[in-house]
C-alpha cells in the first residue's frame, strides 16, 4: 500500500526519518567501555539508556500487532553488549517501523490499541497518539538525556537541532 503524500503516516515516517538519522549520530558515540557509568545512582547507566533509545522504536510496531498487547506476554529481546549490537538493533528498529508505517491504512493508524499489564490498563489510546507520545517523544527525552551523559563523559555532543559546542 503506498500512503497518501498528506496522509499521517507519510508525515510521521519523514520526521522519523530526520529524527533516527538525528539519533544515530548519539548513539554511534555511546563508548563501549562505559556502558555501566551512569552519570547519578539514580540513573540509568548509559549502555542500558542507549539500548532503550534503539528499542523504542519496537513499542510503535508492537502497538499495530494487534488491538491490544499484554505487555507481560512480550518477549524481549537480549540487552545488547556493545555498541555495535545497540547500532545494529536501532538500524534493524528503524527499517522494520519504516516498512510497517509504508503498509498501514488511515483507519488503523486512528484506531486505538490497548496497552496492559495483565488486568491492569496501562493506556487505550489511538496508534496517532501511541506514535507521538508513547514512542517520539518518548525517544527525543531520552536522546537528550543521552546527549548530556555524553557531555559529562567528555565526549563531542554531535547538533542535534542546532549547532553543538562541539560542531561550531
Amino acid at each position: 500500500m503506498n500512503q497518501a503524500p498528506n496522509s499521517l503516516q507519510a508525515a510521521f515516517s519523514q520526521e522519523l526519518k530526520r529524527e533516527l538519522a538525528l539519533t544515530r549520530r548519539l548513539l554511534e558515540r555511546v563508548p563501549d567501555d562505559k556502558l555501566e557509568w551512569a552519570p547519578h545512582p539514580k540513573s540509568m547507566p548509559i549502555g542500558k539508556l542507549a539500548a532503550h533509545v534503539a528499542g523504542l522504536l519496537g513499542l510503535l510496531e508492537i502497538s499495530f500487532s494487534g488491538p491490544e498487547t499484554d505487555m507481560a506476554t512480550v518477549q524481549w529481546p537480549a540487552a545488547p553488549t556493545n555498541n555495535a549490537e545497540i547500532l545494529s538493533r536501532f538500524d534493524e528498529n528503524g527499517e522494520k517501523i519504516h516498512q510497517l508505517l509504508s503498509t498501514v491504512d488511515d483507519a488503523t493508524f486512528n484506531s486505538p490499541w490497548t496497552m496492559r499489564h495483565g488486568e491492569r490498563v496501562i493506556a487505550n489510546l489511538p496508534r496517532t497518539a501511541v506514535t507521538r507520545t508513547m514512542v517520539l517523544n518518548h525517544f527525543i527525552h531520552h536522546r537528550g538525556q543521552l546527549s548530556v551523559y555524553l557531555r559529562l563523559l567528555d565526549i563531542p555532543v554531535p547538533s542535534i537541532y542546532g549547532p553543538s559546542a562541539d560542531e561550531r
